[in-house]
């Protein structure tokens, strides 16, 4: 099966099959949020689901917020959610053939979301997507599972190797504020394109 296609996701929400979804913004990506000071940030959430991290954004007065979605059912859902949202901030695309620029793109469950062999694209197109000096910031999987479908783990030496020759690692380490269903199992990232 190949998870990474638009009718996969589109099913899964159509059918309220998402387990993932905690029905708030998580508490490690919450803290994010309010860390950031630069409210001008122009700000890419790829795999936004039900964007709860997009409607927390708003309401902390990030008005430059894109999301990049590929199930329609998602992004629908997400734009009835976030009225303030503009349908041009919510694009049902490909992220990989995504184009622009931004200052941060924020990571919960998009990553762990991509087969495997996609790992390495995901690195080049965050490099292409963000600026000189931007961030890739928010959550990893810091555990392996036993399914072969989403969500894909990984390890902290993974993403040591994958990342380390395009980014400076300011922050890989334990999340300590994960909901309890993730205690554990995530890693807090903090990735500065070099």
């Amino acid at each position: 099966m190949n998870e990474l296609n638009p009718e996969y996701w589109n099913r899964r929400y159509l059918n309220n099959d998402i387990p993932w979804d905690a029905g708030a913004v998580t508490t490690p990506i919450k803290a994010i949020i309010d860390s950031l000071q630069d409210r001008d940030l122009k700000i890419l959430v790829p795999g936004a689901g039900s964007g709860h991290e997009v409607a927390y954004l708003i309401s902390k007065g990030f008005k430059n917020v894109t999301v990049c979605e590929w199930a329609p059912a998602a992004a629908g859902r997400l734009l009835s959610r976030v009225p303030e949202l503009a349908k041009d901030q919510v694009l049902v695309e490909d992220f990989f053939l995504l184009n622009g620029s931004f200052d941060l793109i924020l990571e919960q469950t998009f990553f762990c979301a991509l087969p495997r062999n996609r790992r390495e694209d995901y690195v080049q197109k965050v490099y292409e997507l963000l600026v000189p000096g931007g961030a890739l910031r928010g959550v990893l999987f810091s555990v392996e599972f036993p399914f072969d479908r989403p969500p894909f783990g990984g390890s902290r030496d993974e993403y040591l190797r994958l990342f380390s020759g395009k980014f400076e690692i300011r922050i890989l380490e334990t999340c300590k504020n994960s909901i309890p269903p993730r205690s554990g199992n995530e890693l807090e990232i903090y990735f500065v394109k070099c």
